[in-house]
């Protein structure tokens, strides 16, 4: 018997000590740690519409430098562009200058060969031109300098410079039908136009 007393004397003293810690907290607590918790939760969150608003000015500054950068993509590609065709178009018409200095040479050559040799002296002074002429022209065709065609084709602004306006059933209206002058062309580049005679 007193064994069993005294074992209910300490089960009743662990009894307390465990109700103790197990007691649960009141209503009044529980409503506080509600607002606690509510209150932290609105501090860390970040108000919405300020985010909004960085976002939307993040945005177009993004789109402003994409803009920017896409003008300077567009610049540059044209540049290339541009340069490249001026590097052809400087190496395909390198020779112009050259021709242009050379052509006056060439019409006092074919002037100089119109005459009628007399002399024997003469013929082969003439055939000496006519070598010399031969070979600046050779030497022309072999950069794309070529003369253009005139007598029988239709006249062309482009290509011919009327100075005589003529009238003749030998070729049909507004066709060449003499050479004052000859034209020349490098490549499908005019450097001088004929002069000549058109058929009203």
């Amino acid at each position: 018997m007193e064994n069993d007393a005294k074992r209910n004397h300490e089960e009743d003293i662990i009894s307390e000590e465990t109700g103790n810690s197990s007691e649960q907290p009141s209503p009044k607590e529980k409503d506080m740690a509600f607002t606690e918790s509510d209150n932290i939760d609105e501090e860390v969150q970040p108000d919405e519409e300020d985010t909004s608003d960085e976002v939307k000015e993040l945005e177009r500054k993004l789109a402003d430098a994409t803009n920017r950068m896409l003008r300077i993509q567009a610049d540059y590609d044209n540049f290339r562009r541009r340069t490249k065709q001026e590097k052809e178009s400087a190496a395909k018409y390198r020779s112009q200058n050259l021709a242009e200095k050379l052509l006056p040479a060439l019409d006092n050559f074919e002037r100089g060969m119109m005459i009628t040799p007399q002399q024997e002296e003469t013929k082969s002074l003439l055939q000496g031109m006519e070598m010399v002429y031969r070979q600046l022209k050779d030497a022309l065709a072999e950069e794309g300098i070529e003369p253009i065609e005139t007598v029988g084709k239709p006249f062309d602004p482009h290509y011919h410079q009327a100075v005589m306006q003529v009238e003749t059933d030998e070729y049909e209206s507004n066709v060449v039908v003499e050479e004052m002058q000859k034209g020349y062309q490098l490549k499908d580049k005019v450097i001088r136009p004929a002069m000549v005679k058109v058929n009203a």
